[in-house]
């Protein structure tokens, strides 16, 4: 391997990966994804879509989930710095309604790999970010579900600056807690 380091969490499969990266004084090369090299460090996916999406200081998307077409997404940041999060939501894990975060950024090149069965979303905590992820699966319309950002059952600790101001969605704004999901 070598070109990536691996580093699991404490919930089984969330992964965060480090590519190598090769810098000169023209700037750098990093090799954002190897299939090769993801499967020895035990992520066999297929991705089949990718996303970018670009957001301002505040904004949290999330916490989402897809309901019968669930997705393992390979995120990280290209512009900016985010704190990501994923929620284990699949059912009989020991680590159901555990949570994990990580802070990716463009300077920090760090990925975050998570499974199926994971709720997902990010804060952006730099003035502006741009966030890529590959996806396992097509987007689906109405196959999406949601948990509120601060659902004092799972008890994120979102690092939210005395002078940020979030900016939700307005379905965001909706959506219930872990208890709710039955």
């Amino acid at each position: 391997m070598g070109k990536i380091t691996v580093t699991d969490t404490k919930i089984e499969g969330l992964k965060v990966i480090v590519p190598e990266v090769h810098g000169d004084k023209r700037g750098y090369f990093v090799e954002t994804y190897n299939a090769r090299d993801m499967k020895e460090a035990g992520i066999d996916r297929v991705f089949v879509q990718d996303n970018q999406s670009a957001s301002s200081r505040g904004v949290l998307r999330g916490l989402h989930f897809q309901i019968e077409h669930p997705q393992a997404k390979l995120v990280r940041v290209i512009k900016g710095e985010v704190f990501d999060v994923a929620v284990d939501l699949r059912k009989g894990s020991k680590t159901y309604g555990q949570w994990h975060g990580e802070l990716l950024s463009e300077t920090n090149f760090k990925q975050f790999y998570i499974p199926e069965g994971f709720a997902h979303g990010f804060l952006v905590v730099s003035d502006y970010a741009e966030f890529c992820y590959k996806c396992t699966d097509f987007y689906h319309p109405g196959d999406e579900g949601g948990l509120m950002y601060n659902d004092p059952e799972i008890g994120i600790e979102w690092p939210i600056a005395p002078d940020m101001v979030l900016n939700l969605s307005d379905r965001d704004t909706k959506w219930g807690g872990i208890k709710d999901l039955g």
